[in-house]
């Protein structure tokens, strides 16, 4: 009988273990489907952004880049996001939510604007 009961006493624990480990499992596949961030890029160079214009899905992050000598900013028309001055190499991420059209300009040089259109 002791014999039994050492198998039964040993019967729960393993039970257990099988399901943390098949419920581990089934969250990492879950994990893995999930698909990336959307991301989107735009430069900085030659007094100018590009592309001009973008269309994102809500949700997707844009980076700006500074890829010119010389400093510039990233500034929406409403003020919803603005860079710090941005030196050569230096990068502004900003992540739309909502839907709409987001015009923006360069603080430093008004005359450069893009804008971000987000569906």
């Amino acid at each position: 009988m002791r014999i039994r009961v050492c198998v039964a006493g040993l019967a729960a624990p393993m039970a257990m273990a099988a399901i943390l480990l098949l419920g581990g499992a089934k969250n990492s596949t879950l994990r893995a489907q999930q698909p990336p961030a959307a991301t989107a890029e735009v430069k900085i160079d030659n007094f100018s952004f590009g592309p001009t214009a973008i269309t994102v899905a809500a949700g997707t992050t844009v980076t700006w880049t500074n890829r010119d000598d010389i400093p510039h900013t990233v500034v929406s028309d409403d003020k919803i996001f603005k860079s710090k001055v941005l030196d050569t190499d230096e990068k502004f991420s900003y992540t739309f939510a909502k839907p709409g059209t987001y015009p923006y300009f360069c603080s430093v040089h008004p005359k450069m604007t893009g804008k971000v259109i987000v569906q």
